[in-house]
């Protein structure tokens, strides 16, 4: 993918989905504060300011209060909320190695085999159950 495309979804980003530490920086610069002023009137350290614009680290409760204070804005315009509801999850592979993804799937057979075992059972009688339950009746009036 050529920078020139790279640059345009980066600007296309949606701001519901930035990092806590891109959302910081861009508040913080669209309210012409610079990463020195944030550290004095925070109390943190302009190293801790700079790693967590970075996402090199995950900010503290503490950290956001603070920071949300200094900037006079309240902290949820801080913090991402996904709007998926609390039943959903989201389940994604990445498989970049295929020999080893299948070392690992004969590994998690092996030492898990009695209970997927027990599992495919359980789900083979329920979706058989009428099947079984017919079977039963006919072998026990002699059909």
């Amino acid at each position: 993918m050529s920078v020139r495309c790279l640059t345009f979804f980066k600007s296309v980003k949606s701001y519901l989905h930035m990092e806590f530490g891109e959302r910081l920086k861009e508040i913080r610069t669209g309210l012409n504060f610079s990463q020195l002023e944030l550290s004095e009137k925070t109390g943190l350290t302009l190293r801790t300011i700079q790693r967590i614009e970075n996402n090199e680290v995950k900010a503290s409760l503490h950290s956001i209060k603070v920071i949300s204070e200094a900037l006079e804005i309240a902290s949820s315009e801080l913090i991402n909320t996904p709007e998926t509801k609390p039943y959903e999850f989201n389940l994604t592979f990445k498989i970049t190695d295929m020999n080893q993804f299948l070392n690992d799937l004969k590994t998690l057979v092996k030492t898990h085999w009695k209970t997927i075992f027990i599992i495919v059972l359980v789900i083979y009688l329920f979706t058989s159950y009428a099947d079984i339950k017919s079977g039963i009746m006919d072998g026990w009036s002699g059909k």
